[in-house]
């Protein structure tokens, strides 16, 4: 028995140690928005974060997996609303076919989790693993500059801020 916590939850999953993360995820967990692509960690689909870290799932073995956090796209939003590089996919029209597209906003939320203002050759930089048949990746690029706006415009918004400050008390 495997232990981690998947999208904010704690499971225990019953598989080898060796078998894929990507396996375990879509067919025991039923979470299905991550991808099987190419099978050998080089096109970007399958890509979840791992403590934070956006990681190749297809090979990635669940015993490496063991009491870490894992987020999938469907973990990507917090509460009820989108992720801001959600919202800009769908203003930037970024999918065509939409295969690879987890595993762009999988790689993207963790740039803009490192570096919420990435210049443009930063974002072509952590983008580069992962390939989009469509060639879609003026669009992921813009996709990408749009919720750094959005992020920045959240974190500056007064009551974000209230929010995210500690309370403070008088006597």
């Amino acid at each position: 028995m495997t232990t981690f916590t998947l999208n904010g939850k704690p499971v225990d999953v019953a598989a080898e140690p060796d078998t894929p993360l990507l396996w375990v995820i879509r067919e025991q967990l039923k979470m299905t928005g991550t991808k099987f692509g190419c099978g050998i960690a080089q096109c970007g689909a399958c890509t979840v974060h791992v403590d934070g870290q956006p990681t190749r799932s297809c090979s990635t073995q669940l015993q490496a997996v063991a009491g870490k956090r894992i987020t999938t796209i469907e973990g990507l939003a917090n509460g009820n609303g989108m992720h801001p590089l959600q919202a800009a996919w769908i203003a930037e029209q970024v999918p065509q076919c939409g295969y690879c597209q987890s595993g762009q906003i999988m790689t993207a939320a963790a740039l803009l989790a490192k570096n919420p203002k990435p210049s443009r050759k930063e974002i072509v930089a952590a983008m580069d693993g992962n390939l989009c048949r469509c060639g879609t990746y003026s669009h992921i690029i813009k996709a990408v500059q749009r919720a750094s706006r959005a992020i920045e415009k959240q974190a500056s918004t007064p009551s974000k801020r209230a929010e995210a400050a500690p309370a403070t008390t008088t006597r």
